[in-house]
């Protein structure tokens, strides 16, 4: 019986050190964290990304981040696992601002046979900043070329024109109009909000107006009544009819050595419009450019926190949208570097996107954003194994 003890004592030893540890300490400042079940849990994208931006070409994924010289990814999944493939950019960017060798926010597209890469250049709580664009005709690693600033605030050319003026140009994003065909470039952050502009047939320019017809340059988002106004990582999608203007909101980072009130860090919102331009509303008819937004995605089930760096893939042949995005998972840590690549997929209610649990490649442990405690079953099976075949032979 010494023995039966003795094995008992091995397989309960195992069964305990078999449980998955997690990678960081709990937070202390748990009622920072918002425990609602009105979102869903994400599913998970398996890589550590900080403004994902996801392009769908020839049935496979390509991920794009911030980072030194714009690291880039493949995949043929959204549940990964991601090849990385380099880099966009060879060196720092041509654009001589701060933080040239760790480009923000990425945005690629695929546009009359070329892929555009907006990025930008800048720093925290700077105004001198600038958004970049390099391009290729094959989505590999040393085949970008820099083409530099497409615009600047703060410092540097063309920084004295309206919006530039007023504005701060980071967070890109693209969209044409789906009735001319007109392509368009969102950015801005802070300051006065969030800004589309029209750009040149080639993407490598701003069409300029004439200083009295501005009419092509729309302030989409805007905070006037508080101090801190904080929107930014715009992208904007179609679904017929309708224009939707997707923002982050609220504070992004820096958690580290505290949290604001539940509900003040980043979550995903959005206004609706039947025009490119806008203006956009919300859910409950407040324009954007009042304060206004929807929130679609928000911290959750104590787990998810500060989701935001929001994209969308549209569906094709019938497939629902994706909504795509990053988090800090409360059991990781909360450095921009510890942030996670999020996705659920989109319903429409009247409308209005909702974000949806489930997804069509993964098993419910995969896809919860959650880690699952150890299955004991074998562990159990093992000690009635074991058990009997003594007592058989005692």
């Amino acid at each position: 019986m010494h023995l039966l003890a003795l094995l008992t004592g091995i397989i309960l030893l195992h069964a305990v050190n078999g449980s998955p540890q997690p990678s960081a300490p709990s937070p202390t400042g748990s009622s920072s964290f918002s425990k609602t079940t009105k979102y869903p849990l994400p599913n998970l994208g398996n890589v550590a990304v900080h403004d994902p931006n996801i392009l769908r070409h020839e049935g496979a994924y390509w991920l794009f981040k911030g980072g030194v010289h714009l690291p880039m990814y493949t995949s043929e999944s959204l549940d990964g696992p991601w090849t990385p493939l380099g880099t966009v950019l060879d060196g720092p960017s041509a654009i001589p601002k701060q933080n040239r060798s760790r480009p923000w926010a990425p945005t690629v597209v695929a546009w009359n046979a070329t892929f555009y890469c907006f990025y930008s250049i800048s720093k925290a709580g700077s105004r001198n900043s600038a958004v970049g664009v390099a391009t290729a005709t094959h989505l590999e690693a040393g085949s970008w070329s820099d083409h530099g600033a497409l615009i600047n605030t703060g410092q540097g050319n063309g920084s004295e024109i309206y919006p530039y003026t007023v504005s701060n140009a980071i967070d890109p994003a693209f969209i044409t109009d789906q009735s001319t065909g007109q392509p368009y470039l969102l950015y801005g952050s802070y300051w006065h909000g969030i800004y589309l502009v029209p750009l040149a047939a080639d993407l490598l320019s701003v069409v300029q107006e004439e200083p009295e017809r501005q009419n092509a340059t729309a302030n989409l988002v805007y905070v006037p009544d508080e101090q801190v106004k904080p929107v930014e990582g715009s992208f904007m999608s179609y679904r017929d009819p309708y224009y939707y203007a997707w923002f982050s909101h609220g504070k992004c980072c820096g958690f580290q050595n505290g949290f604001p009130a539940v509900g003040k860090e980043y979550s995903i919102r959005v206004g609706r419009s039947k025009d490119v331009q806008g203006p956009f509303v919300d859910k409950d008819g407040r324009q954007l450019t009042d304060g206004g937004g929807t929130v679609v995605y928000g911290s959750n089930h104590g787990t998810v926190y500060a989701p935001g760096g929001v994209g969308i893939l549209s569906g094709a042949d019938g497939e629902s949208d994706v909504l795509y995005y990053h988090y800090l998972n409360t059991s990781i840590g909360f450095s921009d570097t510890d942030a996670q690549l999020g996705w659920n997929y989109l319903d429409y209610k009247d409308g209005w996107p909702v974000a949806v649990s489930g997804d069509n490649s993964t098993g419910p442990s995969e896809s919860s954003g959650v880690a699952f405690g150890p299955d004991y079953t074998l562990h159990v099976f093992s000690f009635i194994f074991v058990w009997g075949y003594l007592w058989l032979h005692s």
